[in-house]
């Protein structure tokens, strides 16, 4: 028996480093796992709870705010306490990753289970590219969901 999933990648796409989760979006819908849904979010990130809603399995994926290495991929479990403020998520969005969770936390909307892929940027600038580091770290992103995806559904 398989549980279904659901993966929203966050983002702008004028933005440069910030439409990495739109682009891991893309890739992993690209893959066709049954099971799994894919969706893409703006800066709504407080519409997010009403996303997830009725979802077992939830993966989020974003850009984290500069931290020193563009492209570091960091899997955060929000099971286990709040998020770390110091990778800024959400840095372009009006209402941050961080807080839409931790409201969620609050209200007990938060999934049963949920991963957050988040993807140190090396900038924001409008109309900009992904950058290089950000880009190649895109492609190693999409596998590791890949693989927690169909370990997680195995598992149902």
């Amino acid at each position: 028996m398989t549980r279904a999933a659901l993966v929203i990648g966050l983002g702008n796409a004028d933005r440069g480093d910030d439409a990495v989760g739109l682009h891991i979006a893309r890739r992993l819908a690209a893959c066709g796992l049954p099971g799994v849904t894919v969706a893409e979010a703006g800066g709504d990130t407080l519409g997010l709870l009403e996303r997830w809603t009725g979802a077992a399995d939830v993966v989020l994926v974003d850009a984290a705010g500069p931290a020193g290495q563009p492209g570091r991929i960091h899997r955060l479990d929000p099971s286990l306490g709040p998020l770390p403020r110091d990778l800024a998520l959400g840095s372009t969005h009006a209402f941050g990753l961080a807080e839409a969770v931790e409201l969620a936390r609050t209200l007990g909307l938060l999934p049963r289970r949920m991963a957050i892929y988040a993807v140190e940027a090396g900038g924001f600038d409008p109309g900009a590219a992904l950058s290089p580091a950000v880009a190649a770290a895109a492609a190693d992103a999409t596998a590791l969901i890949v693989a927690e995806l169909r370990e997680g559904l195995a598992d149902a």
